[in-house]
């Protein structure tokens, strides 16, 4: 039966520019890529170091089927619990310098597990209006008072924690370590600093900085901080190019998470012949080191070249560069000129981001080269130079 409701609510995406496609990606990742049957040079993905197509990363996966098969079979808390589980989280501990660690299938989910976990009804999550989407949801499904400050705003929050010292919830601050839309890094010492004054823990999701700040150990290596109040998650299928997440901090919270988080104990474990390529992804992070020091060049070599006149480029230090349109048909037409000259670029629209914030999300990897960052630049003063009615659309 046709639902009129749905395609009228599709119809309004439509639109207001807000309908999202799927390409079919037919290659590994790269900086040169294959989807829908056209090769492009691509920067929509979040593989910084440029290892998700690692030759020894590849062998890595076929020694670990090998060795642990296809499968888990199980929960880590059944029987899906392998040694090479095991001997990863001792390795991501040890990597980022806290005591322990605990595997998630994704970074979603490590999240939830946090959040839910260590904050319930009785407390008060306190989160940064810039927030990926799940730090929000965990919020929402702890079932805690929600209480979201401005952006970087420390003032407010400060105000808000103070409001709330003496009514005796549990108090837990969340925030991205760098935001994923605009690339910009917390304050973590600063916000350490107030979760300190005011007794609450520090939930850090580093998802976009490990691997690539702190020497390729963080966000938290990169400010020096060490704290039994950090709460620190990342993820393994960005800089790391593998997949999963992982929660690391004091041994009391990592054992509460391990009897409490509702998306750790009901769910299958990851396949194990993919902790037995992290494991290898960790020694190339750790020994391949000019990795971040090429990508981090990149970024400053894309700053210093693109200069534009009608749109925005927005101060950050890592591989996330958003470059702000405003309207959302725009940022589509400037997206789809760009594919018409063989360069993948999203476009980044609501509710991905605030409302009159649409933009073009470049990526940077490992991967590319300098010549790869020139030919962007290129074709982005070429569409800047059109009138904003005279971009191409593309296919």
């Amino acid at each position: 039966m046709i639902n009129p409701q749905l395609l009228d609510e599709l119809a309004r995406l439509d639109a207001q520019g807000l309908r999202r496609t799927r390409r079919m990606l037919q290659s590994p990742q790269g900086a040169c890529v294959r989807a829908d049957g056209r090769e492009y040079l691509s920067y929509c993905s979040n593989d910084y170091l440029g290892l998700a197509n690692h030759p020894a990363l590849v062998e890595a996966a076929c020694e670990g089927a090998r060795l642990y098969g296809v499968g888990a079979g199980a929960s880590h808390l059944v029987s899906g619990h392998s040694v090479a589980h095991a001997q990863l989280e001792s390795e991501l501990a040890r990597f980022v310098g806290l005591p322990q660690a605990l595997l998630f299938s994704t970074g979603y989910l490590a999240n939830l597990a946090a959040v839910t976990a260590l904050i319930g009804r009785d407390g008060t999550v306190y989160a940064d209006k810039l927030n990926h989407a799940s730090l929000n949801d965990a919020a929402l499904l702890a079932r805690a008072r929600f209480r979201r400050y401005p952006h970087l705003d420390l003032t407010r929050l400060e105000s808000m924690l103070a409001t709330d010292r003496q009514d005796g919830r549990r108090k837990l601050v969340a925030t991205d370590a760098v935001f994923s839309m605009d690339g910009d890094i917390a304050p973590l010492p600063q916000l350490l600093a107030l979760c300190e004054r005011h007794d609450a823990w520090l939930l850090v999701d580093d998802a976009h900085g490990f691997g690539v700040l702190g020497e390729g150990k963080g966000a938290l290596a990169a400010v020096g901080l060490n704290s039994p109040r950090v709460i620190y998650m990342a993820t393994l299928g960005k800089a790391a190019g593998v997949a999963g997440a992982f929660v690391a901090g004091a041994h009391e919270v990592i054992e509460t998470l391990l009897q409490k988080a509702r998306s750790y104990i009901y769910t299958t474990a990851a396949p194990p012949l993919l902790a037995h390529v992290l494991s290898r992804a960790l020694r190339i992070m750790h020994d391949e080191s000019w990795r971040r020091t090429h990508v981090l060049e990149l970024v400053q070599s894309l700053r210093k070249q693109l200069r534009l006149a009608r749109w925005r480029l927005l101060e950050s230090a890592t591989p996330i560069q958003a470059l702000v349109i405003g309207d959302n048909c725009e940022a589509l037409r400037v997206s789809d000129g760009l594919r018409e000259r063989g360069i993948w670029v999203p476009a980044i629209r609501p509710p991905t981001v605030p409302p009159g914030t649409a933009r073009l999300r470049i990526s940077l990897s490992a991967a590319h080269s300098p010549e790869d960052v020139a030919q962007l630049v290129a074709a982005l003063h070429d569409l800047g130079a059109q009138p904003a009615d005279g971009v191409q659309q593309g296919g």
